[in-house]
């Protein structure tokens, strides 16, 4: 392994490194960087959790000039979520570069105030092809300055019929422009836009021979009237500290959480009927273990990218391999072992078979055991909300401090905080959240009174 150390990147962005626990670079940033750092295009083929956000976060802030307010970079996401951690990551390696504004720009909430942020213009905006389109096409986000543009999962962005709008918000950036591509696969319609936009591109592709070993994968025939008692079956066999489990239809999806639920699992369904806040609290409270498991169509979780994701289990075979492969690639990653159960009813067989050319070796079958007297159990974690977030200058130390100062709880009883521009989320040990919402409701958090509510 290289260390970031050996690259010819700033002191701050050393220092930021630094501070995040970054020393070596994982093999697509090893083979990625020295050409996005010498200015030239790449194609890259990287499946999620690899750690191609932080190449072209390197990337971008590199070539920035934070000193000229000029909107220099541009990233193109399929989701709200995803665009979400890629701005997270940016920001976290940008702390010590002065003056940096990031925007998150995507669909799902009013148009307004994303008119009203770019009144002052950006260095770097993360996005969704839809709500990037709609503001060039009001003339409210000047892409003249333009030095590095990223298309990020660039397959599911097509797989979303984002085509015609990539393509036209590429046809408004200069010609003059770096264009960085990654995608977890890299079809005949992602080789034609790279062909398209980019300019002799760089082409890394990171197989996953090493991390395809972290999974350990078991196909279940099962009938599928049986699925269901598999399912739950499974789960107390294991007992993950998490897991999702993918369904082809969102009817399937909402089936399936209300038996898990009725069983007394610590259960989350993500589909396409929730609207944006539902759709965050839910993966947030995913996230930071206040659920166990969720339950999920392939669209609803699209840019879904939860770390140390113990599980992923297929109740219904995907369609097609490379939606399978993208599903148990969110488990086994980073170096983590993880494990992937499918349930094959006798008329997904065929599916299954696809698979198994796909991979190039014989699929692993087992048998599902007798069901246990194993009980379901609770997540270790509740969420609270608080209605304040950035735009109340509100950080998750503030937070921490009134927790384990006013409040009193040991810092072991703090988990994740999640800061979003008009909320924050913080989830609070179970034994310990009746205590830790009657303290922030009779005290303060930075000297003022907020709203706090127990979610879920």
């Amino acid at each position: 392994m290289t260390e970031f150390s050996k690259l010819t990147l700033s002191e701050p962005l050393q220092r930021a490194l630094s501070e995040a626990g970054y020393a070596a670079m994982t093999p697509v940033q090893e083979a990625s960087l020295p050409a996005i750092l010498a200015g030239r295009d790449v194609v890259a083929q990287a499946r999620t959790g690899s750690g191609k956000t932080a190449a072209f976060a390197l990337g971008l802030l590199s070539a920035l000039d934070s000193s000229v307010v000029r909107l220099q970079g541009l990233v193109l996401c399929p989701t709200r979520e995803l665009a979400d951690q890629v701005s997270r990551e940016i920001r976290r390696l940008a702390r010590f570069i002065p003056n940096v504004k990031v925007l998150t720009l995507c669909g799902g909430v009013p148009l307004r105030p994303h008119l009203a942020s770019l009144a002052h213009e950006p260095h770097i905006v993360v996005g969704t092809p839809g709500r990037i389109l709609e503001l060039i096409e009001k003339q409210a986000l000047p892409l003249q300055a333009v030095k590095v543009l990223v298309l990020d999962e660039a397959d599911r962005m097509l797989d979303m019929g984002f085509a015609d709008a990539i393509d036209a918000i590429v046809g408004a950036t200069p010609e003059q422009r770096q264009t960085l591509l990654f995608s977890a696969t890299i079809p005949k319609s992602v080789r034609e836009i790279s062909g398209e936009f980019q300019r002799d591109a760089v082409d890394v592709t990171v197989t996953s021979d090493s991390d395809e070993i972290l999974i350990e994968q078991t196909f279940f025939e099962v009938a599928a009237e049986s699925k269901l008692h598999a399912l739950e079956t499974l789960l107390l066999k294991y007992r993950p500290e998490s897991a999702v489990v993918f369904c082809n239809t969102r009817q399937e999806v909402r089936a399936v959480t209300d038996d898990l639920n009725k069983c007394g699992f610590s259960v989350l369904a993500l589909h396409g009927d929730l609207d944006q806040r539902e759709r965050e609290e839910m993966l947030v409270r995913f996230a930071n273990r206040s659920c166990t498991v969720l339950v999920a169509s392939d669209v609803a979780a699209r840019g879904l990218d939860i770390a140390d994701l113990a599980m992923v289990i297929n109740f219904d075979i995907a369609s097609d391999a490379d939606t399978h492969l993208h599903r148990i690639g969110r488990t086994g990653r980073a170096g983590r072992r993880g494990i992937a159960l499918s349930l094959c009813s006798p008329r997904e067989a065929t599916r299954a078979r696809v698979i198994e050319d796909r991979l190039g070796e014989p699929l692993t079958w087992g048998t599902v055991p007798p069901l246990s007297d194993a009980e379901p159990w609770a997540a270790p974690f509740v969420t609270l909300a608080i209605d304040a977030g950035r735009q109340d200058k509100l950080r998750p130390g503030d937070l921490l401090g009134a927790l384990t100062g006013d409040a009193g709880l040991p810092g072991s009883a703090v988990g994740k905080i999640d800061v979003f521009p008009t909320r924050t989320y913080v989830a609070i040990e179970r034994a310990s959240h009746a205590l830790a919402i009657q303290r922030l409701r009779a005290g303060k958090i930075k000297g003022r009174t907020f709203r706090i509510r127990k979610i879920g």
